[in-house]
Formats: C-alpha cells, structure tokens, sequence
C-alpha cells in the first residue's frame, strides 16, 4: 500500500509512438543567420564550422512553411529525433532476445552489434535532416567536420545493454539535443513496450503524445527509490547513497533509464544513481523537468555538458526527484561536497 501523502496519477492509454503528436505549438530554437555556405562533409571526432551550423537551418528545416532564416522550429527537431528513435527501435526489436555476440569494452561494460547499428541507424536519420549538427554517439563518439558546434545531439542507443542481453525490457533509447551543452530535447524511447517520453525544454513532457506530470511526495521516509544497482556504488559515493537508502520507504533496483521514465509519469519518486555519463542522463533532463521534476549532481547543481570534438565522457553522479522537497532532503542526506 502506498502512503495516503503518496498520490498515484490515473493510468493513460498509450498509443503507438508512430502516432505521437509532441506539443503542437510551435517554438523555436534560434540559430545564428542562416549562410549559403555548402554542408560539412562529417568525419569521426570532428566539429561542424560556425558557417555550417549557421548553414543548419536552411539544410535542415527548409521547404514549405520553414521557419525564418536563422531558425530551427522546435516540431522539426522533434520530429527528427522521433524518427531517429524509430530507426533505433526497429535495429533493437530485431536482435532483441536473439543470441548475439556480447564484446566487452575497455571499461568492462558489455556492447552488442545491436548497439552499434542503432547509433548508425539514428546517426543516418539525423544527419540525413541536419548535416551540420554534430552528433556524440556512446559508441563512436565526436562526428563532425568541426572541433565545436552549438548544436550537438547526444545518443546512446541502448542504456542498459546488461538488460538488454539478459531479456528484460526495461533498457532504453536515449537522445539528446544540445544548445551550448544544455539539453533543450530528451527522449526516452523503448522500443519493445513502444513507450516514448519526449522532454522539450519550456513545454510539458509526453509519453506517447500526452502530457504527464510527476507525483507529491514531500518526505523522503515516504518515498520510492530506484538505482540500477547498489553495486555500482563505491566508496564515498557508496556510503552517500546508503545514508539515502536508509532513509527512504522503498529502495527499488534494476531499471536503468526506465527508472526516471517512471519517475516523470508520476510512479517513482527518487532516483540516485553515480558514475553515469553524459549519454546516459543528457536526455533525461528535459524528460524530467518538463514533467515538473527536478534532476541535478549530489552538489544540487544543473547537469550540463559543453562537448567538443576533444571531450572526453567523464562520470557524474545524478538525483533525480519528483518533488522538490525530497530533492532537497535527498541532496542533504547525501551529504556531498
């Protein structure tokens, strides 16, 4: 039973992602003076120039009903990072619950020929709209002609390879805009439930087309906590969180992205989680902010990353609330500094 200060939001019926319909009101995002100058031809752990990214809307989001020159409508981007989930999804349903052969990375976590080719296949769609966006994928990093860009899409085809592999459904495909490395549009797609939460930066969050909001839980002894595992804690990081753990009504395990999935639609309360790194929590920021949320390091500050063709992935460590208040308390409990 959950606590009477604990508020479940009615379930909604969920159509097909295909037939999701993000906010229709139109925002832009604004990008410098569109240029004629010619697209960049992408290379790996390269940048797009300023003439190219200023070149972007015109390639981009031309033709009938083009915003201004200089500007990229919100819907397009949308649209194309929804029709990048759907070529991710369509690579991952394909190899799901089949046996492939797993290679472990230099850091020891597990990838699939699965992963690869649904960061080439989402690499494709995106390129194909915006040739000179940059794009950081988590398995082939930087592409792009330039060492810099002001817009970079951020992807990683499958958050949680180690579900994946295991046959649990609760992985999921993640992508990312950044403008001047903050995330302006988060997507959570997962492809076997076809369950798609789209976060645009000053609307509200979606799942399949509807909006959704987070629930009221102000106390922290009242509320439902989700890590991937307890397990991937170490040292000071692992006695933060235990302080936490120790502290909330339910400690819950397993989900990895799915778990701020959740947390956004209002069925979880708390998310900590430490060592993650950009591509695992860039697009969960929109998600989670749009569905009136908060998301932010241990320290309480804003999760953002200025990538660049030299960037390197380094690890942070993220909480994630649906209500400000056991935000703060969670923030207190870890205690760091």
């Amino acid at each position: 039973m959950l606590s009477s200060s604990t508020t479940l939001p009615p379930a909604s019926p969920l159509p097909s992602p295909a037939s999701a319909n993000p906010n229709p009101r139109s925002r832009l995002l604004r990008l410098p003076a569109a240029s004629s100058a010619p697209s960049a031809v992408v290379r790996a752990r390269g940048r797009p120039p300023m003439e190219s990214v200023r070149a972007s809307a015109a390639a981009g989001a031309g033709g009938p009903g083009a915003a201004a020159a200089g500007e990229v409508a919100t819907e397009r981007l949308v649209e194309v990072a929804q029709r990048a989930a759907d070529a991710a999804g369509e690579v991952l349903r394909k190899y799901f619950r089949q046996r492939v052969e797993i290679i472990d990375k230099e850091d020891h976590s597990p990838v699939t020929i699965a992963d690869r080719e649904a960061e080439e296949a989402m690499v494709s769609v995106i390129l194909k709209s915006f040739p000179t966006h940059a794009i950081f994928g988590e398995e082939n990093g930087w592409r792009c002609a330039e060492d810099s860009a002001d817009y970079v899409w951020v992807l990683d085809p499958i958050d949680g390879t180690k579900s994946f592999i295991t046959g649990k459904p609760l992985f999921g495909t993640l992508i990312a805009l950044l403008h001047h490395g903050k995330p302006v549009i988060g997507v959570i797609d997962q492809p076997i439930m076809r369950e798609r939460w789209i976060g645009v930066d000053g609307k509200r969050t979606t799942l399949n087309g509807q909006e959704i909001s987070v629930r009221s839980c102000n106390l922290l002894a009242q509320a439902y906590l989700y890590t991937t595992s307890p397990h991937l804690f170490e040292g000071d990081a692992e006695d933060a969180f235990i302080r936490v753990r120790n502290k909330v009504k339910v400690p819950l395990y397993g989900c990895d992205c799915y778990a701020y999935a959740l947390l956004a639609s209002g069925f979880v309360d708390l998310v900590v989680e430490s060592g993650l790194k950009p591509y695992d929590f860039l697009s969960l920021v929109p998600v989670i902010e749009g569905a009136g949320g908060s998301i932010t390091d241990w320290r309480g500050d804003k999760l953002h990353w200025p990538v660049t063709a030299e960037s390197r992935p380094t690890s942070f460590n993220v909480v994630a609330a649906g209500d400000a208040c056991v935000h703060k308390q969670a923030l207190d409990a870890l205690q760091w500094r």
